[in-house]
């Protein structure tokens, strides 16, 4: 833990700097064009947060908010969706059970609501707000549970996911002069920060990798794209310990010096970018921090009173249990679905969040 006089400029940094977060968010977009907002899946209070992020968006002159969970083939239809006489939520449900079959939060479908609510209160010629899908159907049907190019080629057809979502926003957003907020899982949003993956071959185990969705847009276009850090436990750098606390425990230690207030601030070449880390990604950083991480951090709640997205228990209407199994995701990431009660546990065990908790 940080000691008395580093707390002391902590704090003190964060009384003068310090911004709530929808001022901070949008303040970076005065300097930058794309926003890559790293989220832990499936915590309600982040996706409440981009839904009220919508109106302040469009009147920034920010118009696309991009979404990891969404299939590019079905962007026509969404856009229909998202500007239509009338919301259909079976329509949102059908979108998003195409690009993952168990991925039934409601909170994610509601961004499209959100965006179809905002885009009914606009004057006719006004531009409209889109939701932007940065992904592409992949085709699991058939996949016999192992990695191989020909198996891994059959399931990712188009390609490196990576590379297309990166090619799809230089393509519609960056190409166009537009502006774009990206809400992704946090391994796709990383700019400068390379991951640490385990590799028998190298020194110490460990490889680092730049080929992600955040760096390739970063070796694009270096002045144009940002990271910014939702608050969310870090994996143990013993991965069988579970989770632990970001700075191991400094960021919580602070906001409850602040009575918790949600606040949005910056890591690079700040005192809070300064804190030090000791989760699985510091793996291969030596003398690894915040800074080297992310360029900003949003904290909305503590970890302990985040809470998991609701379920949608219609989501697999006017779907089969074998359809669901038919695209069930890889099942090197999941365990083997037998039933619809299996289905039911697997995504509600998802948002449980006690089982995200960590330790200093």
């Amino acid at each position: 833990m940080a000691d008395y006089q580093e707390l002391q400029t902590q704090i003190e940094y964060l009384k003068a700097h310090a911004q709530n977060p929808t001022d901070y968010v949008l303040s970076k977009f005065r300097e930058k064009d794309i926003i890559l907002l790293a989220e832990n899946h499936a915590i309600k209070e982040n996706l409440l947060f981009v839904q009220s992020l919508i109106p302040k968006l469009h009147a920034a002159g920010v118009y696309n908010i991009g979404m990891e969970f969404g299939a590019s083939e079905d962007q026509e239809e969404l856009d229909a969706l998202v500007n239509g006489e009338s919301y259909d939520p079976d329509k949102a449900r059908e979108l998003m059970f195409r690009y993952n079959v168990i991925f039934p939060y409601v909170e994610y479908m509601d961004i499209y609501k959100r965006v179809w609510e905002f885009n009914r209160t606009l004057p006719q010629d006004a531009p409209r707000m889109r939701v932007l899908n940065l992904s592409y159907q992949y085709n699991w049907e058939g996949y016999p549970g192992y990695r191989t190019v020909r198996t891994t080629s059959k399931v990712f057809h188009k390609g490196s996911t990576e590379r297309y979502r990166a090619e799809l926003i230089d393509r519609e957003i960056l190409q166009k002069s537009q502006k774009l907020l990206v809400l992704t899982g946090t391994i796709h949003a990383f700019t400068k920060y390379k991951n640490p993956v385990c590799d028998f071959l190298e020194e110490g185990f460990v490889r680092l990798e730049n080929g992600y969705m955040g760096h390739l847009l970063y070796q694009k276009a270096p002045d144009k794209v940002i990271t910014i850090l939702l608050h969310f436990t870090f994996m143990d750098e013993d991965a069988s310990k579970g989770y632990r606390l970001p700075a191991d425990g400094q960021i919580e230690a602070l906001m409850e010096a602040f009575n918790n207030e949600p606040v949005g601030f910056d890591l690079k070449g700040t005192p809070l970018g300064q804190l030090r880390d000791h989760s699985n990604l510091a793996l291969g950083h030596p003398d690894f921090k915040l800074e080297d991480l992310a360029d900003g951090y949003v904290f909305l709640k503590p970890l302990m009173e985040q809470t998991g997205c609701t379920v949608d228990y219609d989501y697999l209407k006017g779907h089969t249990f074998e359809e669901v199994l038919k695209q069930f995701p890889d099942p090197e990431w999941h365990p083997k679905l037998n039933s619809l009660e299996d289905y039911w546990e697997l995504v509600e065990g998802f948002v449980d969040m006690h089982l995200r908790r960590g330790t200093y």
